[in-house]
C-alpha cells in the first residue's frame, strides 16, 4: 500500500509540474495580446473588444491551473514567523494541520461550485460585453477543475509527509 501511494505521489507531481509549466504559454500569449492592443490603439487608433477579455482569460486561466504545480513546488504565501518561534518538530505538524484544512477548505468550496459549473455545461453563459465571450463559462468549469488539482496535489503531499519523503519544503507550507 506504502508503494501504491508513493506511486501516486510520483505521478500527482508529474501532472502537476507538467501543467505548470504548460500554464506559462498561457502568460506568454497574454503578453503579446496585451503589446498587440497597445499598438492597435495607440499606434493605429484602432482598440480591439476582445484583447482585454481575452488577456483577462488567459491569466486567470493559468493562475487557477497552476495551483498543483505551486502546490507540489510548496511555493504558496505563508507566514513562516511560527517556523522560527516553535520549532522544526511543531513546524512539521502545524504543515500537516495546514494540508487538511487546506483541503478541508478546499473541498467544501468544490461542492459549493460544483452545481453552478455542471448548470453551464448545460447553458453556456455569456460576459455581456462589446466581445460576449463565454468567459463565465470557462471560469465557473476551470475553478472546479483547479480546485480537484489542488486537491490531487494536497493529497500528493500529505502522503509524502507521512512516508517522511518530502524533500525541501522551505519554499512554504
Amino acid at each position: 500500500m506504502q508503494r501504491l501511494l508513493a506511486r501516486y505521489s510520483d505521478a500527482m507531481d508529474s501532472v502537476s509540474v507538467f501543467i505548470g509549466r504548460g500554464c506559462s504559454v498561457l502568460f506568454f500569449a497574454c503578453v503579446i495580446i496585451s503589446a498587440l492592443e497597445v499598438v492597435m490603439r495607440y499606434g493605429f487608433d484602432s482598440p480591439t473588444v476582445w484583447s482585454t477579455e481575452l488577456a483577462m482569460t488567459l491569466c486567470a486561466s493559468a493562475w487557477v491551473l497552476s495551483v498543483g504545480y505551486v502546490t507540489e513546488r510548496h511555493r504558496h504565501i505563508s507566514i513562516t514567523m511560527l517556523e522560527l518561534v516553535v520549532g522544526p518538530r511543531v513546524w512539521h505538524l502545524f504543515r500537516l494541520f495546514q494540508m487538511i484544512v487546506a483541503f478541508g477548505a478546499v473541498l467544501v468550496l468544490t461542492m459549493a461550485l460544483w452545481g453552478p459549473a455542471a448548470k453551464v455545461l448545460g447553458r453556456t453563459e455569456y460576459s455581456g460585453t462589446a466581445f460576449n465571450s463565454i468567459q463565465p463559462t470557462i471560469f465557473k468549469v476551470l475553478i472546479v477543475i483547479g480546485c480537484l488539482l489542488y486537491m490531487a496535489q494536497l493529497a500528493a503531499n500529505i502522503i509524502r509527509w507521512a512516508q517522511k519523503t518530502e524533500g525541501d519544503v522551505s519554499g512554504g507550507h
